[in-house]
């Protein structure tokens, strides 16, 4: 049963920094491509960085030369490190994964805070 659980997340101040981990089950290897969106209160989902097997990365205007997208194939994680953190980034970031001939799994969402 695949599994997607989010951590790091939390408030901070802007300009600062937070590191999402995105810890999947069984494998990440199981799945084309992962990725972060986001859902700001009042606001449509959507994508923030995604990232392929073949480490193909793709980042929203928004948040380009801030936040770099990642994976650890040996941990099983997909990373999200963003930087220079703006207020207008707060909302829940969730985790997506998708694989060929299937729906997308998604993690519970994680919430991120930044205060001006």
């Amino acid at each position: 049963q695949v599994q997607l659980v989010e951590s790091g997340g939390g408030l901070v101040q802007a300009g600062g920094s937070l590191r999402l981990s995105c810890a999947a089950s069984p494998s990440i290897n199981i799945f084309n491509a992962m990725g972060w969106h986001r859902q700001a209160p009042g606001e449509q989902r959507e994508l923030v960085a995604s990232i392929t097997t073949s480490g193909r990365t793709i980042y929203s205007d928004s948040v380009k030369g801030r936040f770099t997208i990642s994976r650890d194939n040996t941990k099983n994680t997909v990373y999200l490190q963003m930087n220079s953190l703006k207020p207008e980034d707060t909302g829940v970031y969730y985790c997506k994964c998708e694989r060929n001939f299937d729906i997308p799994f998604w993690g519970k969402g994680i919430l991120v805070t930044v205060s001006s």
